[in-house]
């Protein structure tokens, strides 16, 4: 069985919420969202340790909270950057050296499931780089944006929908090819939305698992209740 080294990213401040709590700190079933995805992810007996990104100040609290409920492996808890890129390159450098595959996971998407994380390692097992995705439903339009009024924009062209899936996490990775896609993207002053396309700027194929909508992110206030909804259907086996 491959090491695996797991990254979750949770230095964000969380302003499309519109709460004074960052979102990775609000609470899903008594519980801080970080920790409750933590908890999902601990349940693959794959990942072998896990690195948390955090801002300064939320280091010695989330190290004192996760001192308080183990997760049966070695968790560390490193600075975060102003950026997601920033956040997942500094756990990178924290990551055991023997780590042969490396998954980044959002903080804030705690209804991941065991079968869906050991699907995608699996897959970057097989070919170097797998991550989560669902199929677009809705027409997908590229736009230009005009100056004035700011909500509007002008349609440049209609993608096929075919084409397109909406990227999710985990993503993982051969830990040698994702540090090479960093420190690439680092010469080049290059700073990725995700860890996939760091790896798709050095030209290999990044292979695509079917997820599902309940492993929402959670961005906006009513995502947390969509989130509590989709766990009470889980509880209920459905």
């Amino acid at each position: 069985m491959n090491r695996v080294s797991a990254i979750v990213p949770a230095a964000g401040l969380g302003t499309r919420m519109g709460a004074e709590t960052p979102k990775q700190f609000l609470e899903l079933d008594g519980v801080p969202l970080f920790f409750f995805t933590l908890r999902r992810l601990a349940e693959s007996p794959q990942i072998a340790e896990f690195l948390v990104a955090v801002r300064p100040e939320d280091v010695a609290p989330v190290e004192q909270f996760l001192a308080q409920a183990p997760l049966g492996r070695p968790v560390r808890v490193v600075c975060g950057g102003e950026t997601r890129h920033a956040s997942v390159a500094r756990a990178l450098e924290h990551a055991a050296p023997e780590a042969e595959l490396v998954l980044v996971h959002d903080a804030v998407r705690p209804l991941i499931t065991r079968e869906q994380v050991e699907r995608v390692i699996a897959e970057a097992q097989a070919c170097g780089a797998a991550i989560l995705g669902v199929p677009a439903v809705d027409t997908i339009k590229e736009v230009r944006r005009t100056s004035l009024p700011e909500d509007v924009a002008l349609i440049t062209a209609t993608i096929p929908r075919e084409r397109i899936v909406l990227a999710q996490t985990p993503q993982v990775f051969r830990a040698a090819l994702l540090r090479e896609a960093f420190d690439r993207a680092k010469q080049d002053g290059f700073v990725g939305s995700d860890e996939a396309v760091l790896v798709e700027r050095l030209g290999y194929e990044v292979h695509v698992v079917l997820g599902s909508e309940r492993n929402l992110k959670i961005t906006r206030r009513a995502d947390m209740e969509l989130a509590r909804f989709y766990l009470e259907l889980e509880r209920a086996g459905r």
